[in-house]
């Protein structure tokens, strides 16, 4: 197990002052009890200080979600690096009536690159609500 170097400063500051009240209890037995109880005091603020920080406060917010690529190549491509409600890609496609998509999770969507090649292609990093790539009567559909 490895400490870190707080943890073996926390160590050292112990030992010292161990040591210190020990000699000192030798010495003069009196003084080394009100020595002992302001140590113990002050050191019982810094564990409820250092408990309150702990619990309430001094979180890290969480890392930045990694960048992803986004590339629509080909006539009336989409893509979208999150979640897409309604896409249509043909002429001819009219919207459903509008129920937005469930929300996704964060990090819920993948972390990969989000592309859409080809003609009307849709592409999405998140959910797809509805999407239209056009009439079967057109070309290339």
């Amino acid at each position: 197990m490895t400490l870190k170097p707080w943890a073996w400063a926390g160590l050292g500051i112990c030992a010292v002052g161990v040591g210190t009240l020990v000699a000192l209890a030798f010495v003069d037995l009196g003084a080394a009890d009100q020595v002992a109880s302001v140590a113990g005091g002050a050191v019982g603020v810094v564990g409820l200080v250092l408990a309150a920080i702990t619990q309430f406060g001094g979180s890290t917010p969480a890392p930045p979600a990694p960048a992803r690529g986004v590339e629509a190549s080909g006539e009336g491509a989409v893509a979208a690096g999150g979640s897409i409600g309604f896409a249509s890609t043909g002429g001819a496609a009219t919207p459903p009536s509008p129920t937005p998509p469930a929300p996704t999770a964060p990090g819920a969507s993948g972390t990969g690159d989000v592309r859409a090649s080809g003609a009307r292609s849709i592409a999405a990093g998140g959910d797809i609500g509805s999407a239209s790539t056009g009439s079967a009567g057109q070309p290339g559909a």
